[in-house]
């Protein structure tokens, strides 16, 4: 068995699995991970050992809210097409690196055991090392929708930075790979519930630098979300310029 195996291909009832996830969700239910966590950053810290070993291994780390696991996602973050692991996980709709995505989703679910480890400001900066390269990299719609009220909130000026930048980039004409405005957007959603005005000030720039029907599906969220006359005033934007669906899913909540 190697050192891989032990760690990430045993889950915490003795039995072999290909799945990952198993092991790493398992780790909420099992306080046994904490044994496997030294052997996780050796694992992490070999050069030599294979990428996706690697990879799997700050997953885990970050899911357990080891300050290692965030560590390092924040130093990849500062040049991120140069990590060990970038291009093992690709988003089959657009063919672009996920594993950003990815990152974000562990480090969401991982709130509680930070809070126990005394990392929550680790944790803090890793979310906000991942939002100052969301006009560059692909989230697979894991990055808005994972940030809890006190993230946006400690976040928001690189939250608003991040969207002019992008913006910046798309009225200059620079093409990308993926769906960044509707990123853009998701990221917009989530500041609705700290600043609404804010909010819909940035998705309406959006929608007019980039009017796209999923663009404009995803801008609806802002409006379930939203309490004041700015929701409503983003509402009646969709409501003409969308499609039937986007008229469909105002309705929704009307």
């Amino acid at each position: 068995m190697t050192q891989f195996e032990s760690l990430l291909g045993i889950d915490f009832d003795g039995n072999h699995t290909d799945d990952v996830d198993d092991v790493i969700y398992g780790g909420y239910d099992h306080f046994e991970y904490r044994e496997r966590v030294p052997g996780l950053i050796a694992l992490l810290g070999d050069t030599a050992a294979p990428d996706r070993e690697r990879y799997l291994a700050c997953l885990a780390l970050v899911a357990w809210g080891e300050p290692v696991g965030y560590q390092t996602v924040q130093e990849a973050t500062r040049e991120p097409q140069a990590a060990p692991w970038y291009d093992l996980v690709m988003d089959r709709k657009f063919s672009v690196d996920s594993s950003y995505g990815k990152f974000s989703e562990v480090a969401a679910d991982s709130r509680e055991l930070a809070e126990e480890k005394g990392s929550s400001a680790l944790r803090v900066e890793t979310f906000r090392s991942l939002i100052r390269i969301a006009d560059r990299e692909y989230f697979e719609e894991r990055l808005g929708d994972y940030l809890e009220e006190s993230v946006v909130r400690d976040c928001l000026p690189d939250i608003r930075a991040v969207i002019a930048r992008a913006l910046g980039s798309i009225e200059a004409g620079a093409r990308c790979r993926f769906d960044l405005a509707t990123q853009l957007v998701d990221l917009a959603n989530s500041i609705v519930a700290i600043d609404e005005e804010l909010a819909v000030d940035l998705i309406t720039r959006i929608l007019y630098a980039v009017p796209g029907d999923r663009t404009m599906v995803h801008a609806v969220t802002a409006v379930h979300r939203a309490k004041g006359p700015a929701g409503q005033r983003l509402a009646e934007h969709l409501s003409v310029m969308g499609n039937e669906r986007v008229r469909s899913l105002l309705a929704e909540h009307a």
